[in-house]
């Protein structure tokens, strides 16, 4: 039988998926009001994206009117144009960008740019666009030589009251507020800071090669709730640094889709923490095949059902099969995770335990998944299985330290990636 190429399965995955569908219906168009060309051999590419999710209460829940955000994130692959995505996924009204800018960061702890790298975003040639309730849109393509693990700055302008935000609370990057329109602006007035991304889903750049992207839809471990903050220590960006320096062929993008406390089978809006984001069956077409390029999915969900909601294993179960079918159905390899070990920390008890034990145990061995990272046995104390390495233990006896997450990223058979 015949093995699709990654190009085949994006082609599938764009008629297949009504999000991937909607975002190939919008690819940019230039000022000129043709549509963006992409020499023989090269192709857009997902190099960052984030998971979003409603806001809660604070500088979320308020919104922006007459301020500028400005955020930096890190791209996984380069290319030689670049295009944002902004989404109102979550809000209640429709979202107003008065302006937006990409650049290059002076430095990852500031907020100032460099003036000659400022690009002037415009979304079908327009500078201001409005963003309708639930829904996201595609920026123009830019000329940008964006190299692989360099951080981008991405200001924008919100000139009306936006009201709720579409947002992820755990960026471990901060974002800066400002007052006014000061998206072009490379010495920047900061009002305020959070380590959060609002609006911005997605970074897209094109490519010279066709090695796709990895997404990977997690919680917390995958957010790297544990890591040093600001510093690019997540276990997916040990990763990427990985695929970079490997010898051997181009180097699929890695998408962390990751957001603290979300699970399977239940929204954070149920304990009343909206942030937490909604279930994992609720985002994951969106989440995972929606992002550009993905020929790969990786699942890290899970330990919230069993350490916030006392979830039976057959309900976790469910749903694990649930994403792994949707993924193959739609042409892409799924990869999963077993769930790490958190004796020691506050909710573990015996019964969750044996519910943990019960999944991994399905997982390893699911013909469902293409393959499995086993993160238990690289986290767990070889002379407590049931407990976090003190090593790799950041404090709380369940999220990973620096060390934890290069370990795991070091696990991670580099062929599983390649997407064929």
């Amino acid at each position: 039988m015949s093995v699709a190429s990654p190009s085949q399965r994006r082609v599938a995955v764009a008629a297949a998926v009504l999000v991937a569908t909607a975002l190939t219906l919008a690819v940019a168009w230039g000022r000129s009001g043709e549509p963006a060309q992409a020499a023989p051999g090269e192709g857009w590419v997902g190099t960052w994206a984030t998971a979003l999710a409603p806001a809660g209460g604070g500088i979320a829940a308020k919104g922006f009117t007459n301020q500028t955000v400005r955020m930096t994130v890190r791209a996984s692959v380069g290319g030689d144009q670049a295009r944002i995505r902004l989404s109102n996924v979550f809000g209640t009204q429709p979202l107003t960008v008065g302006r937006a800018t990409l650049a290059l960061p002076v430095a990852n702890d500031t907020p100032q740019i460099q003036p000659a790298t400022l690009r002037e975003l415009t979304f079908d040639g327009r500078q201001q666009v409005t963003v309708p309730k639930g829904g996201q849109v595609l920026s123009d393509p830019v000329p940008m030589g964006v190299q692989a693990l360099q951080e981008l700055t991405v200001s924008v302008f919100l000139p009306v009251a936006t009201g709720p935000v579409s947002f992820q609370f755990n960026a471990r990057e901060p974002a800066y507020v400002g007052a006014g329109d000061q998206a072009a602006k490379a010495e920047y007035a900061v009002t305020d800071s959070r380590n959060y991304w609002f609006f911005l889903s997605g970074v897209d750049v094109r490519t010279a090669h066709d090695a796709g992207a990895v997404a990977v839809i997690g919680d917390s471990l995958t957010a790297a709730n544990g890591s040093t903050l600001g510093l690019h220590r997540r276990w997916t960006d040990y990763l990427s640094a990985r695929l970079h320096d490997d010898a051997g062929e181009a180097d699929p993008a890695v998408l962390n889709l990751g957001l603290a406390g979300n699970a399977l089978t239940h929204d954070g809006s149920e304990i009343g923490f909206p942030e937490l984001g909604v279930n994992g069956l609720a985002r994951f077409l969106r989440d995972g095949p929606g992002q550009t390029g993905v020929h790969t999915v990786v699942v890290a969900l899970g330990i919230n059902d069993i350490q916030i909601y006392d979830e039976s294993p057959e309900r976790i179960i469910f749903g694990l099969r649930q994403l792994a079918t949707q993924a193959r159905e739609l042409g892409l390899r799924v990869i999963g995770c077993t769930l790490g070990p958190f004796q020691g920390f506050s909710s573990w008890t015996p019964g969750k335990e044996n519910t943990r034990l019960a999944v991994n145990a399905y997982l390893r061995d699911s013909a469902q998944f293409d393959d499995v990272i086993d993160l238990d046995a690289v986290l767990r104390d070889p002379d407590a299985s049931a407990k976090l390495r003190a090593a790799y233990d950041s404090g709380d006896h369940i999220h990973p330290n620096d060390a934890g997450n290069e370990a795991i990223a070091k696990a991670v058979p580099l062929d599983q990636l390649a997407g064929s």
